[in-house]
């Protein structure tokens, strides 16, 4: 209960639901539309959330099976290789390294090595099915982090389109509602004229 300029306004809990003479029929399907809405909003949200984390996961499993460690030995000193300019490995340089392949054949390829790792020095690198080199597969951090950063995303962007949805249907009731309030006080109105013209 509220006090507007010394008049109490009564608030009533699911008042479109209570039986009262002032209720239309607008009002009942305004007020079941506002909580499907808030209901597809929420669990929708929450379900676009968990699927964009789930197409995460699939998309860094699939990741990970397209390549796989082996050990390669650097043909050269890094501190002759030319500068990594990614932020990410800032201070390492690209180097000429050599490996054996799956098939038993030499394989080389450029990957990023410490300025002071010298020629001849072992170097994890991640190389494809077809032996090229290839970066690694993201961290348990990075995935748990590209996975609420994308269910963080998804989730509400999917809420606001339903809530978006419902905001334009109760937009129409609205006017439809105030289309039906302006046909009744055209029939009404010279009524209520003619009696407050009669008593004054």
């Amino acid at each position: 209960m509220s006090t507007t300029r010394g008049v109490r306004v009564t608030r009533r809990l699911l008042w479109r639901w209570r039986h009262n003479p002032l209720r239309r029929h607008s009002d009942v399907v305004e007020a079941w539309i506002v909580l499907a809405v808030w209901t597809v909003a929420l669990l929708g949200g929450l379900l676009a959330g968990a699927a964009a984390g789930a197409a995460v996961l699939q998309n860094v499993a699939d990741r990970r099976a397209a390549v796989h460690p082996v050990s390669a030995r650097l043909t050269e000193d890094a501190a002759r290789g030319a500068p990594v300019l990614d932020s990410y490995d800032v201070g390492k340089s690209w180097v000429t390294v050599r490996w054996t392949g799956a098939d038993g054949s030499p394989r080389t390829g450029l990957a990023k090595a410490l300025p002071t790792a010298g020629a001849g020095s072992l170097l994890r690198i991640w190389v494809t099915r077809d032996e090229r080199p290839a970066g690694p597969p993201p961290s348990r951090a990075e995935v748990t982090y590209e996975c609420l950063a994308s269910a963080a995303l998804v989730a509400p962007l999917a809420a606001t389109a339903v809530w978006g949805g419902g905001w334009l249907v109760r937009r129409q009731l609205m006017r439809r509602r105030l289309a039906e309030w302006d046909a009744e006080w055209r029939q009404v109105g010279p009524q209520w004229r003619n009696f407050s013209g009669g008593k004054g």
